[in-house]
């Protein structure tokens, strides 16, 4: 039984009683994505969910950009086949783990204390599990949903997504004609946090937005020359100075839609004063809860790679950065406008990557779904939408026409480091929270 700090409790009901063994199931496959030819792919697990939604009568098929990098396709369909579908997507890979810094292996699928240990147990298993949980249990009660719902278990997400969604978006596009809305990962959660008089408020974030990513390739050029003479067209020196001055500058506040209202609706919930002119105290005032806003305030530009050089005595003519870029929506022509500004005249640069910001509709009845189901678990839950500060395939999937959401729902106990989960060391996820998780999903579906 889930409880909560104010006491109430909610039984498992028929979705949720075998999430926890999907989920175990499924974090025992080894989906690791290397980002090169190491990586084994998602084929295994692509079948194992085959054979789950076969025995619930669904039938399913696998798509492969290359073969071993599975993708998978479902369609449950729903009562009204005059609505639009709804997409339900998720991707099967995980990144790397190394064992020796893990306290349990990272590939165990292993209950302790409570919690399910392994990687991708949040990022993104356990949504898989849960979809697989609900799908089990509207065949075992004879329930269809309201609307279509087509799954999407895609591979890849965790390098550049190009054999994954992105893939399918371009070379199978009519399987999605039809969905208008999808949910996929982060969002939905327990997020705890005090209120101005010190009592325990739950939000609950939905992600309705974010930032826009553009990966950029910084090439300075010089003179070459020996390391103990004079240069004044060193390379090194001329790309350090323009990375000094992209990594300090401080980029201005925007406030997109999405934090806009998630500043007020946390505002009121906490009790805090939000002043629109006046962002930095109002995180300040906002507590935790700042956390959920202050990375998508502004633009960031963060020097991650560099590469210059091949002996210690000789200046080099050529020296590289690379720089993760994140962009809010509106915002990218100006940014790019400044980074050239603050890079200057020796300085080439180029994108390594590129894919735009999300946004979607805040007061939508997909949203008020969400709200609601949450709500069936949690009467007091305090729902609100949230920017995230990286990027999923919901941007494979936005330029579609489908409006993204961040919907991933679990429910977690005060403490837990859920930040640190994904792509951390010792992923983890409470077994009482799929279960939550579960239930939740299922209400969503059955209604939305």
């Amino acid at each position: 039984m889930v409880k909560y700090d104010n006491g109430g409790a909610k039984g498992l009901g028929m979705a949720g009683t075998d999430v926890v063994e999907l989920c175990s199931d499924l974090i025992r496959i080894d989906t690791t994505n290397h980002g090169d030819e190491d990586t084994v792919g998602e084929r295994k697990a692509a079948e194992f969910v085959a054979e789950v939604l076969s025995s619930a009568g669904v039938d399913s098929r696998i798509y492969e950009a290359v073969p071993g990098r599975a993708n998978l396709i479902a369609r449950l369909p729903g009562q009204d086949s005059s609505l639009p579908a709804l997409l339900l997507q998720g991707h099967l890979d995980v990144v790397p783990a190394e064992p020796s810094e893990w306290t349990l292996p990272p590939f165990s699928g292993e209950v302790r204390d409570g919690q399910l240990w392994g990687r991708g147990a949040v990022d993104m298993k356990c949504f898989l599990a849960m979809a697989l949980s609900v799908v089990r249990s509207f065949a075992a009660s004879g329930t269809r949903p309201r609307r279509d719902i087509v799954l999407a278990f895609v591979a890849d997400e965790e390098d550049r997504g190009e054999l994954g969604a992105q893939w399918l978006a371009r070379h199978h596009r009519p399987l999605f004609d039809d969905c208008a809305a999808a949910i996929s990962e982060t969002g939905g959660y327990t997020f705890h946090t005090p209120d101005s008089q010190g009592r325990d408020v739950r939000l609950y974030p939905v992600g309705t937005a974010e930032r826009g990513t553009a990966h950029l390739r910084l090439t300075a050029r010089g003179r070459a020359g020996h390391g103990s003479r004079r240069n004044d067209e060193n390379a090194v020196i001329r790309l350090v100075a323009a990375l000094y001055r992209l990594a300090t500058h401080e980029w201005p506040v925007t406030l997109t839609p999405t934090v806009r209202t998630f500043l007020r609706r946390a505002g009121d919930a906490l009790g805090v004063r939000v002043e629109q002119s006046d962002i930095d105290g109002t995180l300040h005032r906002l507590g935790p809860a700042a956390a959920l806003a202050e990375t998508t305030v502004r633009n960031s530009t963060t020097p991650t790679m560099l590469e210059a050089g091949y002996k210690v005595n000789v200046i080099p003519g050529e020296a590289t950065a690379l720089v993760d870029t994140r962009v809010l929506p509106g915002t990218e022509a100006d940014l790019l406008s400044e980074i050239d500004k603050l890079l200057g005249p020796h300085i080439e640069r180029e994108f390594v990557s590129k894919s735009p910001p999300v946004q979607a509709s805040l007061d939508s009845p997909w949203f008020a779904a969400m709200a609601d189901a949450l709500r069936s678990e949690d009467p007091e839950a305090v729902v609100v939408p949230f920017c995230m500060g990286g990027g999923t395939d919901a941007k494979a999937f936005t330029p579609l026409g489908i409006e993204c959401y961040g919907f991933d729902p679990l429910w977690l106990p005060k403490g837990f480091p859920y930040a640190a989960m994904a792509h951390g060391v010792d992923e983890r996820v409470p077994v009482e929270g799929l279960r939550f998780g579960a239930r939740v999903l299922d209400h969503f579906l059955r209604n939305c």
